[in-house]
């Protein structure tokens, strides 16, 4: 029987999604033994202290892909940078969950209309933070880092009135009665490829490409490929002050950008339609349109 081992970071969300991942591949290859490898990355060791834009939890497992230690590697696809290393590829974006973000707060505070002025506000994003002062410039946003279990339990603390948390994190570890609000995109757009999984594999291993092709999902391959080539057009990190989420009306892609100042003073959005086909094309066009309106001063920023 041929072996496969998968990579992937060890927190309760990522051995959550991958262990999904496997399940599907298995019902897809029952032939196959599928072994779980976790990978301590940077963004482990330095528990969520975000000191760079690129590979700050890929890095290491993307390493041991290229050593051979492991076969495919599991990404959440929101992390992982637009350019792949040397020798390897995406081989699959399987179904995507929810993407948008969502609001976990209170008793008293379960959506962003019942914070009242001056509430406490926890996330660990820059592009959260960014759009939701632009929203409500009256909330007191600050930083909470740590795995989602970690970011729940802060809640408790009283620190926090709410913290804004990816839908998809909770979903995929079976705590979708812990949502309280599922923040209209009109508010906060998604980051480039939030709720999406990523499997990683080297470009010359022919048969675990077929593998991992195999839980394939085009349409959600069209949308997030140009969300992410708007992200690379933008020359932006994981981490930027970016949103795109694009959506398939029958034939028809639309994508959606935003891009904010860190402090939510400036918020430019645009949007462009196309064939899914040019899906990357599509996404590259509207970036350059927003550098054009002033995006790039943001992005720096």
């Amino acid at each position: 029987m041929r072996q496969i081992v998968v990579g992937t970071r060890g927190s309760t969300l990522a051995l959550a999604q991958t262990r999904q991942v496997v399940a599907r591949l298995t019902e897809e290859w029952p032939e196959t033994d599928f072994r779980l490898q976790t990978i301590q990355t940077r963004g482990d060791l330095e528990k969520g202290v975000l000191k760079g834009n690129k590979g700050f939890f890929t890095s290491e497992i993307e390493q041991a892909l290229l050593e051979k230690r492991i076969d495919i590697a599991v990404h959440s696809l929101k992390d992982l940078p637009t350019q792949n290393p040397e020798g390897l590829d995406i081989a699959s974006i399987p179904r995507r969950v929810d993407a948008r973000d969502v609001l976990v707060g209170r008793a008293d505070m379960k959506s962003l209309k019942d914070l009242p002025p001056g509430a406490t506000v926890g996330t660990s994003s820059v592009r959260r933070k960014a759009f939701l002062r632009a929203f409500r410039p009256d909330l007191n946003v600050i930083d909470l880092r740590g795995n989602v279990d970690t970011r729940l339990n802060a809640l408790g603390s009283g620190e926090y009135d709410a913290i804004i948390i990816a839908a998809a994190g909770l979903i995929r570890m079976d705590l979708r009665h812990r949502i309280d609000e599922f923040i209209s995109t009109d508010i906060m757009l998604p980051a480039p490829g939030q709720g999406a999984l990523a499997l990683q594999t080297r470009i010359d291993d022919v048969l675990t490409v077929e593998v991992a092709y195999s839980i394939n999902d085009p349409a959600t391959d069209d949308r997030v490929s140009a969300e992410r080539a708007f992200l690379e057009g933008l020359s932006a990190g994981c981490m930027a002050p970016v949103g795109a989420l694009a959506t398939l009306l029958g034939d028809i892609l639309k994508l959606e950008g935003w891009v904010c100042a860190p402090d939510g003073s400036n918020l430019i959005q645009g949007s462009i339609e196309g064939d899914p086909s040019e899906c990357e094309d599509l996404g590259l066009e509207l970036a350059e349109d927003m550098l054009k309106q002033g995006a790039k001063s943001l992005v720096e920023a």
